[in-house]
């Protein structure tokens, strides 16, 4: 026999309270407004009594759903779990349900999921994706309040959690220095997202500044954070310059490094190093292990969280951006310099 829902009108009368100041403790927006003592006890009571809030009965009295959509690009790439969890880990205490939405890097498959989003008037979006114009998702946050994470927003005062790219990419540069390479490649990100774009920028800068080549042959763009754009795009590397590094714009790409070395007879680590971006989950498994840039990635869904509740909570927040550090993770993958005749 199903065990009847304990009602906000049972705790009132267990601790001998009117039932709409129950209805204060137990909403985080009014409990201040009622007695410290008081609404402790009954938060101890409501939780004693096995008290589940109603949604579909809470929905209908605040005109909020307590549905969250989070859109990400590549739901294969296993950088986004851990986002996700981080997400989920700040929200759901909060009686919000997480609704997940792949894109697939599509622009199209993009305006469709945020279209859906509001079709069913979430109450929040946070987004990974950044294909469409900034300006779409600011005009969408007049009415949603939107979080973006792992991108960096152009328009000014729309809150996001990044990484430090170009520390990453510094970091990376100086280790190779240290090594002795003095030809590294570049196998940068699609240009249209601020990842590949940041990543790519300070690439140039930093091998300016250490005195390495910076030839327009030894960099190839990619259309996609995928194993096999790294693939095509190493590929087409070797064939056209001699090198003793690539710098991978993320693991996957690294991971098609990997691939392309293997085609060419190559060893990863002796003959060409490789660095990756992200430290995603099993890259310290790799044969050889990675060198990559870890990044903190359920710090930075729980971040992204954080942000949205302030917009939400009307806390008030003037925080909109939050920059988390990276940190350079050395394996084996980057070795010494072998001697190279440019060709």
């Amino acid at each position: 026999m199903t065990k009847p829902r304990v009602t906000l009108k049972d705790i009132a009368g267990r601790v001998g309270v009117h039932p709409s100041t129950v209805s204060r403790v137990l909403n985080p927006k009014t409990r201040g407004m009622v007695n410290p003592e008081i609404a402790a006890t009954i938060a101890e009571t409501a939780d004693k009594m096995g008290y589940r809030p109603n949604p579909f009965a809470y929905s209908l009295r605040t005109r909020r759903s307590f549905i969250i959509g989070v859109m990400i690009p590549d739901i294969a790439n296993p950088v986004f779990p851990p986002i996700i969890r981080g997400i989920e880990r700040i929200l759901e205490p909060h009686g919000y349900a997480v609704v997940l939405a792949n894109t697939d890097n599509s622009s199209e498959r993009e305006r469709v999921s945020i279209e859906r989003f509001v079709e069913r008037q979430v109450d929040g979006l946070i987004t990974a994706t950044s294909l469409l114009s900034d300006d779409f998702l600011v005009d969408l946050g007049a009415d949603v309040p939107v979080v973006f994470v792992n991108r960096r927003a152009e328009t000014p005062g729309v809150p996001s959690v990044v990484v430090n790219d170009a520390a990453g990419i510094a970091a990376i540069i100086e280790h190779l220095v240290s090594l002795g390479h003095r030809r590294v490649a570049h196998v940068a990100g699609p240009q249209l997202m601020s990842t590949g774009k940041i990543r790519y920028e300070t690439f140039v800068e930093e091998c300016r500044k250490a005195g390495l080549a910076t030839d327009a042959t030894l960099i190839e763009f990619t259309d996609a954070f995928m194993e096999g754009e790294g693939r095509r795009a190493a590929t087409a590397l070797l064939k056209r310059e001699k090198f003793t590094a690539i710098v991978a714009a993320n693991d996957l790409l690294a991971l098609g490094c990997y691939g392309a070395l293997a085609d060419a007879g190559l060893v990863c680590g002796r003959d060409v190093s490789v660095t990756g971006f992200n430290d995603m989950p099993f890259v310290d498994r790799l044969q050889p292990p990675l060198t990559t840039v870890h990044i903190p990635l359920n710090e930075m869904g729980e971040g992204a969280a954080r942000l949205l509740l302030d917009q939400l909570m009307e806390n008030g927040s003037s925080e909109t951006t939050i920059t988390l550090q990276p940190e350079l993770v050395v394996r084996a993958s980057t070795g010494p310099a072998p001697k190279v005749a440019k060709k």
